[in-house]
């Protein structure tokens, strides 16, 4: 017996099509008409969207920060990106100082196994390069699923490292068929600015964006894309948050370099006019790279609407606003920097990009799925709605409206930096390797169905 979903819009990066799916087991085994069998069961879809489950290349779950840990573990943050229709999510495992690189994902493995609600791969997040880090990264990649590595050219005297460990990094990665990912802010800059404001007093979150420029993001993306292209290796920039950057890989781009970005909603529908709120309520929005002047927005908005602008992710790392932001009250540097965001993600694009004219539904699966699953190593098993392609599907409702709000969300932390933004569309089911895991936008049961995803090597 199979599942047909029927009535439906089904929607790729490719196109628009009026058809039905047929699942059978964890596969799409059938898309179109007439594909109905005797003892099929049937899920009317009419006047819904079905999309591939969005992919979410850029989590931070049960991540130790300073003093704390992340509010979302692995539990509540793949519940909360199931519901908001995300059903792959690409997690940072990571390597803290003193540990070998086996150790952070084994590390990880431990922190998310029976507790993930969505299928996850780790990317291993290197802090600490030694000389054995080369080969255990050869291991990682041929023995453990692992195609992906992250390197901070920010946070100086703990995640930080120089240019001669990128440059080893990205020439291993050219060895391996493996991609970088890299945190662009010149680390040395921040940390002068940083000591220069705590001299005068103002510590306050208004000084947040005033210590982490946009000059800081533009020279490392520039000096990026210098050492990926000695080491003749394709690199990903995470979090591209001004139009600057987006410019120097927009160049880059245009030279043929294989530099793909990504972004993230908070840097297209938010500004660092939230750093000035009353009281501390600007701490909610420390993140870094901060957010940018307005006019950034629309610069973000024609690199995607160009291609230039690969994925849209969350970089989802939440901190709850009492007891953690807290811990920064006397001094904006001590303020954990994340805010959430895996549950909204699928629902703002939709509402602010397609619904707003900005971009068509095919270029919202792309950015929300398809190009993730082709850079990371897991097109076309994810990322489409395809024959063989897993059955995991969103059905998405586009005649209802509502809003975001803490009190209604799944994300275990007291705030929404979305509070009271408009949300047309919901997720009416989710199926996830052919389970119906969400039924009229609840959870089907308590029990996670995740598993972890060894990805293929990167081939762009």
């Amino acid at each position: 017996m199979a599942i047909i979903l029927s009535g439906g819009h089904m929607v790729t990066a490719a196109e628009i099509v009026e058809a039905d799916v047929r699942i059978e087991g964890e596969k799409i085994v059938g898309i179109g008409k007439n594909i109905l069998r005797a003892h099929d069961e049937v899920i009317p879809v009419d006047g819904c969207f079905l999309f591939p489950g969005g992919i979410d290349p850029h989590t931070h779950f049960d991540l130790p920060v300073g003093e704390t840990v992340t509010a979302d573990d692995f539990w509540s943050g793949t519940k909360a990106a199931l519901l908001g229709g995300t059903t792959t999510v690409l997690d940072f495992a990571t390597q803290f100082r003193g540990e070998s690189l086996r150790e952070g994902l084994a590390n990880w493995h431990k922190k998310a196994l029976g507790k993930a609600f969505v299928d996850y791969g780790f990317h291993m997040a290197i802090t600490d390069w030694n000389q054995s880090t080369a080969q255990e990264m050869q291991e990682l990649t041929q023995k453990q699923g692992v195609s992906s590595y992250k390197l901070y050219m920010a946070y100086k005297g703990t995640l930080q490292v120089d240019d001669g460990v990128l440059l080893e990094a990205l020439r291993q990665c050219k060895r391996l068929g493996a991609l970088i990912c890299l945190h662009c802010e010149n680390g040395d800059i921040v940390a002068d600015l940083i000591r220069e404001v705590q001299k005068t007093g103002e510590v306050s979150t208004a000084s947040h964006p005033r210590t982490r420029p946009i000059i800081a993001e533009k020279e490392a993306v520039s000096r990026a894309i210098a050492l990926a292209e000695v080491a003749e290796a394709p690199l990903y920039v995470v979090h591209l948050s001004s139009g600057e950057a987006f410019e120097v890989i927009a160049q880059a781009k245009q030279r043929g370099r294989p530099v793909y970005a990504e972004t993230c909603p908070q840097y297209l529908l938010l500004d660092e006019s939230v750093y000035d709120l009353p009281g501390f309520e600007g701490a909610k929005y420390v993140i870094s790279p901060p957010l940018r002047a307005k006019e950034n927005q629309e610069a973000l908005w024609q690199g995607i609407r160009s291609k230039m602008i690969n994925t849209i992710a969350t970089d989802h790392c939440s901190f709850n606003f009492r007891g953690q932001k807290e811990l920064g009250k006397e001094d904006f540097s001590k303020i954990p920097n994340g805010m959430p965001g895996v549950e909204t993600r699928m629902g703002l694009l939709y509402t602010y990009g397609v619904v707003s004219g900005r971009i068509t539904l095919p270029e919202f699966v792309d950015l929300t799925s398809t190009q993730a699953a082709k850079l990371f190593g897991l097109f076309p098993r994810k990322g489409t709605i395809a024959l063989g392609s897993d059955a995991d599907i969103v059905v998405w409702d586009p005649r209802v409206t509502t809003k975001i709000s803490v009190k209604s969300q799944v994300q275990k932390v007291d705030y929404s930096p979305y509070e009271g933004f408009k949300q047309d569309g919901k997720v009416r089911y989710v199926f996830l390797r052919g389970q119906q895991v969400v039924n009229e936008g609840q959870l089907n049961d308590e029990q996670p169905k995740g598993i972890y995803l060894y990805r293929n090597a990167f081939s762009a």
